[in-house]
């Protein structure tokens, strides 16, 4: 069964891995996530650990007027099993618990799957951010209020 916990610095180990597999060629480092754990005030930050292992990782930034998704990740073997529909609930949550009406988040283009999963907890593409991802794919930027 999976569960979420908050994401704490000896997560980082664990993490890496799945950041290195899904992000290349431009993955967070150890240091951007410190950074990141480290903003507690304005960064929500928690990973999906199943039977003891780190299978996923979801982050969300509270800015003045609006909510915006950091990242979000599942590993590959544990994709389409509900993890990222449970990350993203628990980064709504906690947009409402602060309470942030807008939330918004970046998603390639070409990752269907993941546009699917955010437009069912009511986003909408908003926007584009031309070449923004390694080799020169586009962002969709993608709003929920």
């Amino acid at each position: 069964m999976v569960t979420l916990e908050r994401f704490r610095w000896w997560h980082i180990d664990d993490v890496l891995p799945i950041e290195r597999t899904l992000f290349q060629p431009e993955p967070w480092t150890e240091h951007h996530f410190w950074s990141e754990l480290g903003q507690t005030a304005t960064r929500h930050y928690v990973v999906a650990v199943d039977a003891g292992a780190v299978v996923g990782y979801a982050g969300l930034c509270d800015y003045p007027d609006e909510a915006f998704v950091q990242t979000m990740a599942v590993a590959a073997p544990h994709q389409r099993a509900g993890i990222g529909a449970l990350l993203l609930e628990e980064l709504l949550a906690e947009a409402a618990r602060r309470r942030q009406a807008k939330v918004l988040l970046e998603v390639r283009e070409d990752n269907a799957p993941a546009q699917r999963l955010y437009a069912r907890y009511g986003f909408a593409r908003s926007g584009v951010r031309r070449g923004y991802y390694p080799g020169g794919v586009d962002a969709w930027v993608m709003t929920r209020a």
